[in-house]
């Protein structure tokens, strides 16, 4: 009888393109669509202005991974995230973001997706996360905005308003529509 090895990280660093280790087994995640893409970019773009401005943490974009020790998780990948440990040079960042953002792709939709997204969002907080954000460009609540304090009652910030992650990333802030292109419904 053979045995799987235990997926490490350092297969991860093999895989090309955007993956997770999730149970012992590396998830590949697709592209994203322009929306989303576009949205991602925006949130970047606005937590680098801050971390360059306050030098109070690190803003990274798409696809850079965090180590993180968890029974069924070795690693994340968030669309966008604010952390606040040491940088790592070329290596990835060891311990959980203080801010994630994750942007609904066109797939992620449906019970099984929404039971995935919950699943997702304990993995984070169970890893150190202080706030994460669940972004969805179809839904009038465009950004659901949880905290480990109380992880399943959001805050929910809408199209005209201004959205943030609280007392995790002081002083900083986004306008919902920054996360549109102009003329995107």
């Amino acid at each position: 009888m053979t045995s799987k090895a235990e997926t490490t990280i350092d297969d991860l660093y093999e895989v090309e393109g955007k993956a997770e280790i999730v149970n012992g087994e590396i998830v590949l995640m697709a592209p994203t669509g322009y929306l989303p893409g576009y949205a991602g970019g925006e949130i970047f773009a606005s937590l680098r202005q801050h971390a360059r401005r306050t030098k109070s943490g690190i803003a990274t974009p798409d696809n850079v991974g965090f180590i993180v020790n968890l029974p069924n998780r070795s690693s994340f990948s968030p669309d966008a995230a604010w952390f606040t440990g040491s940088p790592t040079g070329m290596r990835f960042l060891e311990g959980a973001p203080a801010f994630v953002v994750e942007i609904r792709s066109e797939n992620d939709y449906g019970p099984r997706a929404e039971g995935e997204i919950r699943y997702k969002r304990m993995d984070y907080f169970l890893a150190g996360t202080l706030c994460f954000w669940d972004v969805d460009l179809q839904s009038s609540d465009v950004v659901r905005t949880y905290f480990a304090s109380d992880p399943d009652r959001p805050v929910i910030f809408r199209r005209g308003d201004v959205a943030h992650a609280g007392e995790v990333v002081p002083d900083w802030s986004i306008a919902v529509d920054d996360l549109f292109p102009e003329g995107a419904n």
